[in-house]
């Protein structure tokens, strides 16, 4: 063998190597990449959720403008056991009145992939046996999840525009509803560490908008 090809056998022996340690290396990159989107998946659903929990109030919107009321939301994490998932309890009630909440809901946060997030919407089987719930999670013992009634076609699916900025709504007119005449209802979010906008509106078999805020959105101010 003469010394040029051994030296060229040399080179083909070193590109060789080279391609296979590459090779490797981007086998190992999308491993960990994988891992990562996983991870920070899980992170993103579990901050959803700490977005979402905790005491707002709109006291200061209805300050500003005399169209909107003083209302009180509380969300409290329960059944963290589980592992399907976040469940939040829920409680709405006018600011002068928190004994007397005129809604309470449970909600299912789940991820659904792609930035995308669901909040289900569950109605209590006996809501005034948990009035005060969000002080009292004892109240809430003796319910499970298979005591609850979803409310089909209400889930909000929710968008990670950024790390601390969600946003989403329900479907179009997949939302029964049969309060103060409406045929269904419609809901826009918004949540953030500030807080949270809901925008919940009540729609007749026309179209026409029946109850709820006119020129857009709760602002809920974090306590």
């Amino acid at each position: 063998m003469n010394r040029t090809t051994y030296q060229l056998l040399l080179l083909l022996c070193i590109l060789f190597l080279i391609a296979c340690s590459h090779k490797k290396q981007v086998k190992a990159d999308e491993s960990f990449a994988g891992k990562s989107i996983t991870h920070n998946k899980d992170q993103s659903l579990l901050h959803l959720v700490e977005l979402m929990s905790g005491e707002f109030d709109s006291l200061k919107q209805s300050k500003e403008d005399e169209s909107y009321y003083h209302i009180s939301l509380k969300m409290l994490p329960i059944w963290t056991e589980l592992n399907d998932g976040y469940w939040l309890y829920v409680e709405q009630a006018v600011g002068n009145m928190l004994d007397k909440p005129y809604r309470q809901r449970i909600y299912h946060v789940t991820a659904l992939g792609n930035d995308k997030f669901s909040s289900a919407v569950y109605e209590l089987p006996d809501a005034l046996a948990v009035v005060g719930g969000y002080e009292r999670p004892e109240l809430l013992a003796g319910i499970s999840p298979q005591d609850l009634n979803l409310r089909i076609g209400c889930a909000v699916i929710l968008t990670q525009i950024s790390p601390n900025y969600f946003q989403g709504s329900t479907d179009n007119k997949t939302c029964l509803s049969q309060l103060r005449g409406a045929t269904y209802a419609h809901s826009i979010v918004e949540i953030t560490t500030a807080g949270i906008k809901s925008w919940d509106q009540g729609f007749d078999a026309n179209d026409k908008q029946v109850w709820g805020a006119i020129d857009g959105p709760y602002v809920f101010d974090r306590k």
